[in-house]
């Protein structure tokens, strides 16, 4: 795997900290002017090691999503919702994820990558749920509801909607059948 471009930023101001961002393909790493060239070397290996290693757990290859909705299944479900599939997909502007539980699969908006691990695992339920719970009634929520930060994860992708100038996310249109998650 290729690495990016690293731009080092030394700051007169900065007298221990370091950190590290990406901006765009590269990554900048804030160190403060002291410190010497070694120093500056390990730092810089050490702190993008880490923003790479948070940008995976972020973004979670397909295989991984299928293992975590597996989890989620066990913990919440006691198993139930069997996922054949689950997978990241670009064509989703208007919805966090879909279900089909005729073939058992689930598909996640990609604007999900970089969200809350938190956010997507609320999302995942949502979607398992779907698998033995079609329509958006008392039972379905209870069954969601178990995720303890499903309530949380609403808000979140709430604001953020609000922000996208999306429609509202699940909950907010309880008189309606479909919603953004599915």
């Amino acid at each position: 795997m290729d690495r990016p471009e690293i731009e080092v930023r030394r700051s007169k101001r900065r007298r221990r900290t370091v950190s590290a961002y990406r901006d765009g393909e590269r990554i900048i790493v804030m160190i403060p002017a002291a410190m010497s060239q070694r120093e500056e070397a390990e730092w810089v290996e050490q702190m993008v090691a880490r923003l790479e290693k948070a940008e995976r757990r972020r973004k979670p290859s397909d295989d991984e999503l299928v293992r975590r909705a597996k989890t989620l299944s066990n913990l919440y479900f006691g198993g139930l919702a069997k996922p054949d599939s689950v997978r990241w997909v670009d064509n989703q502007q208007n919805r966090w994820g879909s279900c089909t539980p005729g073939d058992r699969s689930i598909r996640l908006s990609a604007r999900l990558q970089g969200m809350p691990t938190w956010v997507v695992d609320y999302v995942l339920v949502h979607e398992l749920a779907h698998l033995f719970e079609a329509k958006h009634n008392d039972a379905f929520w209870a069954w969601v509801e178990r995720y303890p930060q499903a309530e949380r994860a609403k808000g979140y992708l709430a604001g953020w909607s609000a922000g996208a100038r999306l429609p509202a996310p699940p909950g907010e249109n309880d008189d309606e059948d479909q919603d953004q998650v599915d």
